[in-house]
């Protein structure tokens, strides 16, 4: 089922259509007038257009739901996708089908993402920012026409002399590519500094400084405003400012002293496994919070004049990078569609240092950081000026780090798998399209991710027995998994009666358990078993039978409330009917 379907099977049962409203989906009603409908859908496509691309569906009232949410529309398809072509500069070339739904025929207009700005013959340009088209200012299209013409500021002259480059940016420069693991990078790190400066893409055309070299290299970039990053620190989350640092350029240098300033103030949870091995969890991973700063550093808008704000609590830690995300990435794809450079140049000379990944794949690491931290995903906003991460500093969830831990390595760092399970830790199943837009993939794409994820060596999910044959079934964690998150899962009674069954057919077959028992059962460790042998004791299922009252081999049997086994139940029901009253025998 594609994303317009499913939207129009939500409002089909009761959600308003201005709700179900994306950053690549817009509901329209035709206005009565057929120019004023023309001109209103054509601004419409503009505004897909000069974002990533998107669908209008013509023929749906956005603020009602349910069947009196769709009016249709009887505009001919071919004759709308003319107009849109006329009434486009440069002519826009949409896709528009006929689509019955509800009764009613509406209209399906599929924008792809230009290859220029565009705007209406009028002369008013729009672009798509969540689930709004706001009105493009000169800045906006400037910034869209550049980066869609593939022209890069960064690598423009400055003016500014090689002589001009700070001897300590340069100096930490040659320590980061020392240091590389990388022979290659090593052997830079030997360059004189104009050789250096021109491998780091910092000299332009004209032999000055680029712009890259100077934000890089330089003090005082004429392009930059007093500060290129700003670092608050608060003890709480709404209390005074503890720490104020304004950092002004070299951008290396600036971004080295926001790096140690977070790490100051670090804290550590130190977390054992099962097999002895320490997990150190910070209170922010260092991975995830480096990622989001330099992508800050290397896509934010200098021009704009704006600094990178840093607010630092215990609560909450939230980067702000000035102007929105690049042409074409928006959250919705910004897992999936990788990185893309706002200035090529300042991006290839951090990938050159090993600040910024080489393949783009920044966002996924932050993701995958943070669950396998035990903490939620980061929350990425944007609007027309700027681009916020927030990352959220609860106590870690210690369950779900342990349980990432003990997975395979290659499914540790692969981002899809991480955000599965931390999915159906709050959810008691998921499908393939409930899967789709959390890891920004197609409803197959996850479906294969599920699927991976439920056979060996992984093996952490399974589909429902009565979806098991189906081409898209419902999956759910297996019940050794959950018994070793624990309370990690958000609901219990699934996990509870899994477990009690499990641990019940033992008791049945074998008389008696053990906390070694449990370990074995459901891979947990010795901790978890305990836990669980503490509430089936507390619920009376089972009693302690030993003598031994502490350690793993401490046994337990049936309990007051141990269910008779179906055996016993028929055993009962023939000595009943044989004429003997087993309440009255007495057993030895």
């Amino acid at each position: 089922m594609t994303a317009s379907l499913e939207a129009l099977e939500k409002i089909l049962s009761g959600t308003t259509a201005a709700k179900c409203e994306t950053e690549n989906l817009d509901f329209k009603q035709a206005k009565p007038v057929l120019k004023e409908a023309f001109q209103d859908l054509a601004e419409a496509c503009v505004c897909f257009a000069n974002a990533s691309g998107g669908t209008v569906i013509v023929g749906v009232i956005d603020n009602k739901a349910g069947e009196e949410a769709f009016v249709g529309c009887e505009i001919e398809a071919g004759i709308l996708r003319g107009k849109i072509h006329q009434l486009t500069t440069p002519s826009l070339l949409v896709e528009v089908k006929t689509l019955e739904f509800s009764g009613r025929r509406l209209l399906e207009i599929i924008v792809p993402e230009g290859l220029e700005v565009y705007s209406t013959t009028k002369g008013y340009a729009y672009q798509r920012i969540n689930a709004d088209c706001l009105p493009m200012r000169p800045l906006d299209i400037t910034r869209l026409s550049e980066e869609r013409r593939g022209f890069d500021w960064s690598a423009t002259a400055s003016g500014r002399p090689l002589d001009d480059v700070d001897p300590l940016a340069l100096r930490y420069c040659r320590r980061l590519l020392s240091g590389s693991a990388d022979p290659v990078r090593q052997r830079y790190a030997r360059f004189g500094d104009a050789d250096l400066l021109n491998t780091l893409q910092a000299i332009a055309n004209d032999g000055s400084l680029s712009r890259s070299g100077e934000l890089m290299f330089c003090q005082d970039p004429s392009t930059i405003g007093p500060s290129a990053a700003v670092y608050q620190h608060r003890r709480t989350q709404s209390g005074e400012a503890d720490a104020v640092l304004r950092l002004s350029a070299p951008l290396v240098l600036a971004f080295d002293e926001v790096l140690q300033a977070i790490r100051a103030r670090q804290g550590i949870t130190p977390v054992t496994l099962a097999d002895g091995r320490q997990l150190q969890i910070e209170d922010y991973p260092s991975a995830a919070i480096r990622e989001a700063l330099v992508n800050a550093f290397i896509h934010g808008d200098w021009r704009l004049r704006a600094s990178v704000q840093i607010e630092h609590s215990p609560q909450y830690l939230r980067i702000e990078s000035p102007g929105p995300l690049v042409s074409g990435v928006n959250t919705s794809n910004i897992l999936t569609r990788g990185s893309r450079a706002r200035y090529p140049a300042l991006a290839a000379g951090f990938r050159l240092l090993g600040l910024a990944e080489e393949v783009g794949q920044g966002v996924d690491r932050m993701y995958r950081e943070m669950i396998k931290s035990g903490r939620d995903v980061p929350v990425i906003e944007e609007d027309a000026d700027r681009v916020s991460v927030l990352f959220r500093g609860e106590p870690p969830n210690t369950r779900i780090a342990k349980f990432v831990a003990s997975l395979p390595e290659e499914e540790q760092d692969d981002t899809d798998a991480m955000i599965i399970i931390r999915m159906l830790c709050t959810k008691r199943t998921a499908r393939s399209s409930d899967v789709a837009p959390a890891i920004q993939r197609s409803q197959d794409e996850a479906q294969a991710a599920l699927r991976r994820l439920a056979v060996d060596p992984v093996n952490v999910l399974e589909p429902t027995r009565a979806t098991m044959q189906h081409r898209y079934p419902i999956y759910r964690l297996r019940a050794e998994v959950v018994a070793r998150l624990g309370s990690a899962v958000d609901y219990h009674s699934r996990a509870v009666d899994d477990i009690d069954k499990k641990i019940i057919e033992h008791v049945q077959d074998y008389g008696e358990v053990n906390n070694r028992t449990i370990q074995r059962l459901f891979d947990i460790d010795v901790y978890q078993a305990r836990d669980i042998l503490r509430d089936l004791v507390g619920r009376e299922l089972l009693m302690r039978t030993s003598e031994q009252k502490r350690g793993t081999a401490v046994r337990y049997g049936p309990g007051p409330k141990f269910p008779k086994s179906k055996g016993n139940r028929r055993k009962r029901a023939s000595r009943t009917s044989s004429g003997r009253n087993p309440e009255k025998e007495t057993s030895f």
